[in-house]
């Protein structure tokens, strides 16, 4: 009874467009009216989610979303594309490739698929355009790569997956979405180069070796941002946490050296992104409190015994899983998706020897195609709003990007040396 008014009211209040955190908090109050007086019923759901965000590791989230909005502004994305134009923009669909590695770098480099899309989407969009590109293909790339930066690190959803799964290693995620991630961004770019080749949108001109090595001279300060924050973590300097703060005054020292950003510029900068962070935090703090109605319910136990019911064969469980998260991904955002589902799919793959860490990447690999996917895509209304075009024009070209980002997937989760290959070398397995 009572996970069918959760269903229901979280469904209703979604159909009605209410706000994602706010579905979640009112019907996880709603399920426990059911069961408790109100008073107490109120006050569960406030501590769940006063327990919920009592951790140190998610306090590397605002630092990270601070870090992204310093480098968006800072004049990063600029040079990390013209390093890009520089390596491949002489290949078929030039300007595509250099949007998806430059969509990858950024990604990586700030962790927020947002960041990505937006500022690249309106510093390449035009110059594609005016080459010869069409609008909806050049949104459809930049929409499609803007995700692979979740699953490369760092990741401000991998370290949401680490509290969801009671304490996966922060690190061996982080290392584990090296791979996948640029598996995915190499599928984007043969379906770029096969799509560029068809419609016949130009090449650029080859780089020399001294155009290369001056961009990458350029890019390089920028670039190293990720030795220090990886490099810090695997080698056990800092935690995560201590990582995102140190990412930052690496950003603030960078800007101020590239003069992108003055001094005055800061306070409007930190306090965009504290309206981020609030919204992140919200979403965190509901969906713990619906995580432990599930839970408290017994719902994640019966769910794996289901689905065991239904097949003891891993490969099968696994594809229903996948599926299942893609709908999921559909509807949801990442985060609340993240904080629910993984507590009730955790225990189903472990019992049939996945490790954890292999299926955070997977799960964050999934519910990145639900970024691109209406009718709660996030980065397919930012893609599209930066572009100035719609929906309706963007799905032909972006039909065969998800194809291949939905193959990516399923080799990811078919062979976990992806994932696991780097974390074992490290000894973090």
């Amino acid at each position: 009874m009572e996970i069918f008014i959760l269903v229901l009211v979280f469904l209703i209040l979604i159909f009605l467009g209410v706000p994602v955190a706010w579905s979640i908090g009112i019907s996880s109050i709603s399920t426990m009216l059911v069961s408790i007086p109100s008073i107490s019923a109120f006050t569960t759901v406030a501590q769940r989610m006063g327990t919920g965000l009592d951790s140190f590791a998610l306090l590397a989230i605002p630092f990270f979303v601070l870090a992204g909005q310093i480098m968006s502004k800072g004049g990063i994305a600029k040079r990390l594309i013209d390093f890009a134009k520089a390596l491949v923009g002489a290949m078929p669909g030039g300007l595509a490739h250099v949007n998806i590695i430059a969509a990858m770098l950024f990604g990586a480099i700030s962790g927020s698929a947002v960041a990505a899309a937006s500022a690249l989407g309106s510093m390449l969009g035009k110059r594609m355009e005016a080459e010869g590109y069409s609008r909806e293909f050049a949104t459809a790339v930049n929409v499609t790569s803007s995700t692979t930066g979740l699953v490369i690190p760092p990741s401000n959803i991998l370290i949401v997956y680490s509290l969801a799964s009671g304490g996966v290693s922060i690190a061996a995620l982080f290392l584990a979405g090296y791979l996948p991630g640029i598996l995915t961004g190499l599928f984007l770019m043969t379906v770029a180069a096969i799509w560029s080749k068809r419609k016949k949108f130009p090449a650029g001109e080859r780089s020399s070796l001294r155009e290369i090595f001056r961009t990458f001279i350029d890019a390089f300060p920028s670039l190293l941002l990720l030795v220090v924050v990886i490099g810090g973590i695997v080698a056990g300097i800092f935690t995560a946490t201590e990582a995102s703060a140190v990412a930052v005054l690496y950003c603030i020292i960078l800007t101020l050296i590239y003069k992108e950003i003055s001094i005055k510029e800061l306070p409007s900068i930190f306090l965009s992104a504290s309206a981020t962070t609030a919204i992140v935090m919200l979403l965190i703090g509901t969906s713990m409190s619906m995580s432990w109605i599930m839970a408290y319910e017994n719902i994640p136990q019966n769910i794996t015994e289901i689905m065991l019911s239904i097949s003891d064969n891993k490969y099968v469980v696994l594809f229903i899983i996948n599926m299942l998260l893609l709908f999921v991904g559909v509807f949801m955002d990442m985060t609340p998706a993240v904080l629910i589902f993984t507590p009730i799919f955790l225990p189903v793959v472990t019992s049939m020897g996945m490790d954890p860490t292999h299926f955070g990447i997977v799960m964050v690999l999934n519910l990145c195609i639900g970024l691109c996917t209406p009718p709660v895509g996030s980065i397919l209304f930012i893609g599209v709003g930066v572009s100035g075009t719609t929906i309706q024009k963007v799905i032909r070209p972006l039909m065969p990007l998800f194809i291949v980002m939905i193959l990516a997937l399923m080799i990811v989760t078919y062979v976990p040396a992806i994932s696991l290959w780097l974390p074992g070398l490290f000894g973090l397995l």
